[in-house]
């Protein structure tokens, strides 16, 4: 299906540099839902919910008599980094910055809204989700809830009040050329958990070591430790990453401190995996300590599920997505990433799928998520609206 919103660049520039240049933090994005929300009453969107999350907003746009109905999901949010990228728009706000193209994100699906609102070529509903939280990273939601935005937004009633049959989500990806679409079935981002070890020993005075248990020689153990576990503990078919990246204990040069603390993260594509580097991670912490005659206890938190893609859904979605790309611009990955990614908490209640599209593969374009140099293409955003109206008509056909 050939889908052209490239008439929409200009307003879709000018809509995600405003969004780009007033970031917000998770649950605190009430700015940008006010911008989301003028211009969904501008587009004629009148049935619009908000507070689904604390700040996340669902628009639907309805057309024809069908009761059937999809969701596309974008994330709203922004990271706490300083933006050291050269811009005409960099962020007004010190310490905060777009560095994921959620800003992106957002622009394109206020652009499918524009487009559904004015030509409703569909007989259904598409529920159009602004979802905040995705970088949770701790942060506190309402009720105090450190998960992220989409399992917000599913305790607020998501798919109770929403009901869809299918949800999708997308994000930009550096490294495949601008405007290029890709995917593909099975696992496509691993699960996401955290971990610290307290590791608890004997302080005492460096010159007397014999007198002291050293936290920080059992700690350094525990790290070398670890290393083994994906090694021999893990498939090795199935992929899986454990990195300690904290590392904190001591107050002086000449004293043994009492303890020492480390922190990392776990990164699987299986629960089978998660499972197993979890249990062994709890042995090896606990029986290295034991062996120095120290204690130690491990805090492990699940986070975001794995993102599978359903083998038929995603075929289906990747027949439309070269409907509107064409052959030559869909790239079919070879291999999942072991980033985390929330919209996999949607996937566990509703079918899905979740695609990429390509933000360049050379220059500003290519420079990787979450860093300080990051820069959004902003000529690829009409592809991603185009995708979300060509599934909204495809879905939902007249």
């Amino acid at each position: 299906m050939s889908v052209d919103l490239s008439s929409l660049e200009t307003d879709m520039t000018a809509w995600r540099r405003h969004i780009h240049q007033h970031p917000e933090l998770g649950f605190h994005e009430q700015g940008t839902s006010r911008f989301i929300l003028d211009l969904l009453s501008e587009f004629g969107i009148d049935e619009v919910h908000t507070g689904i999350g604390g700040t996340g907003i669902v628009a639907t746009v309805r057309a024809g008599r069908s009761d059937r109905a999809i969701g596309i999901r974008a994330d709203i949010d922004a990271l706490p980094m300083t933006e050291l990228a050269e811009s005409d728009h960099r962020s007004c706000n010190p310490g905060v910055m777009h560095a994921c193209g959620h800003d992106g994100h957002t622009t394109m699906l206020l652009g499918a809204a524009k487009h559904l609102a004015a030509t409703r070529n569909f007989d259904g509903a598409v529920h159009l989700i602004f979802q905040p939280a995705e970088e949770s990273l701790g942060y506190q939601g309402p009720g105090g809830d450190p998960d992220g935005g989409a399992s917000a937004m599913i305790r607020d009633g998501l798919f109770d009040r929403f009901p869809m049959q299918a949800i999708f989500g997308i994000h930009n990806r550096p490294g495949i050329a601008a405007g290029k679409l890709a995917g593909r079935a099975g696992p496509l981002y691993a699960a996401a958990d955290r971990f610290e070890i307290v590791v608890s020993g004997k302080g005492g005075h460096a010159a007397r070591p014999h007198l002291a248990i050293d936290p920080i020689l059992v700690a350094s153990q525990i790290v070398v430790a670890v290393q083994s576990i994906v090694a021999r503990n893990v498939d090795p078919m199935d992929a899986a990453v454990v990195s300690i990246c904290r590392f904190d204990a001591g107050t002086a040069f000449n004293i043994i401190a009492d303890d020492a603390r480390l922190g990392g993260t776990v990164r699987t594509l299986s629960r089978q995996s998660q499972d197993a580097v979890e249990k062994r991670l709890r042995d090896i912490v606990t029986g290295v300590a034991a062996s120095f005659g120290a204690t130690a206890e491990l805090h492990y938190e699940r986070g975001y599920p794995a993102l599978h893609n359903p083998a038929d859904l995603y075929a289906r979605a990747r027949d439309i997505a070269i409907g509107v790309v064409g052959p030559d611009r869909f790239v079919d990955l070879d291999a999942p990433g072991m980033g985390g990614e929330d919209f996999a908490r949607y996937l566990d209640i509703v079918p899905g799928c979740f695609l990429l599209l390509g933000n360049g593969d050379e220059g500003p374009g290519s420079v990787m998520l979450h860093n300080s140099h990051y820069a959004y293409d902003d000529s690829i955003s009409p592809t991603g609206a185009a995708l979300w109206v060509a599934l909204a008509e495809s879905f939902l056909p007249k």
